[in-house]
């Protein structure tokens, strides 16, 4: 059997005297041996162990590990946690001695959310079923005609391709047949969805993201109303976008709130017309071309997945300056 993300951080956690975050897991499996035991080829296989461990406290109910705390999360074993001090438990809970900023207090914009939507779409597993996610943002004041932009460009796109995971034949041979080893997104991304807005804000996704393999409403605060998530759960039923809903306050409780259906066909008029409009969508896709054809990610034509996404986010909360 092959050792596993999951089984470094139980043995890591074994020998831990507190709860630790997934970055300080990792750095102590490098020190401790474990690491050399993995066998991954992704360029920050950090991400995968705390995003592995997101999900697994959160889906597995017989899990091996505990969260402890927020901003940042960290974790411990189970069997373990009657080890757990309150003095160790209120220190995580509020690591600066000082309040934190609640949902209703927060100040960012739209488009502060955007890397944290790359980070999610890039580590998530439960997301992204184990393959990376790469997203490009679309600026939609560069479109070449002003007026309709919020109605014809999604806010970021990204792709998948399993480079990585399938052998080089096998996706050549995929190029010459039915060419579905590439998935195409569209996110169209808001700060907020009310019962006053969801209607708006999902009909702008299905505008601007009905051309993909794969289109989703992402937003950092959904109201916590049963009848809007209703209302969400049939819209998406009924036209196929999906929802996200990404949490600023604390990242590991991100979410696909419902999945999008998955279109095995592209709408090509309407990428033509976007690429008519706008440069970074036309770019986006000549980068896409390239990477499939030369076999290799070129992340550099990309956004950049941020290594520590929970201090992007404290800075978020963070009071702005007059």
């Amino acid at each position: 059997m092959n050792y596993s993300f999951l089984d470094l951080a139980v043995d890591v956690l074994k020998q831990a005297p507190q709860p630790m975050t997934y970055q300080e897991i990792w750095q102590s499996g490098i020190q401790l041996g474990f690491v050399s035991k993995i066998k991954t080829a992704g360029k920050t296989p950090w991400h995968s162990l705390g995003a592995q461990m997101y999900v697994d406290v959160r889906d597995n109910e017989a899990s091996r590990f505990i969260k402890v705390g927020k901003r940042p999360a960290r974790f411990f074993l189970n069997e373990r946690s009657a080890e757990i001090t309150t003095a160790i438990a209120a220190m995580i809970d509020q690591p600066n001695g000082t309040e934190t900023s609640t949902k209703s207090e927060l100040k960012f914009k739209e488009r502060d959310v955007h890397p944290v939507l790359t980070y999610f779409a890039y580590a998530n597993p439960a997301f992204n079923r184990g393959r990376e996610i790469i997203t490009k943002t679309i600026y939609h004041e560069k479109s070449k005609k002003t007026g309709y932009s919020d109605w014809t460009h999604p806010d970021m796109v990204g792709f998948s391709i399993p480079l990585q995971d399938w052998q080089p034949d096998v996706i050549a041979f995929n190029d010459l047949s039915d060419r579905n080893a590439l998935t195409l997104f569209s996110f169209e991304i808001k700060r907020y969805i009310s019962k006053s807005t969801y209607r708006e804000s999902y009909f702008q996704a299905v505008s601007n993201s009905s051309w993909a393999h794969q289109g989703y409403l992402v937003a950092a605060n959904i109201d916590e109303d049963d009848d809007l998530l209703a209302e969400l759960e049939r819209l998406a039923s009924s036209f196929g976008i999906g929802i996200i809903q990404i949490d600023i306050d604390d990242t590991s409780e991100s979410r696909v709130v419902y999945p999008a259906r998955i279109k095995s066909t592209l709408d090509w008029e309407t990428i033509n017309k976007l690429c008519e409009q706008n440069d970074d969508f036309q770019k986006f896709l000549q980068s896409v071309k390239i990477d499939v054809t030369a076999r290799k990610i070129h992340r550099a034509e990309y956004d950049s997945v941020i290594t520590d996404i929970d201090s992007y986010v404290v800075g978020l909360r963070a009071p702005k300056r007059p």
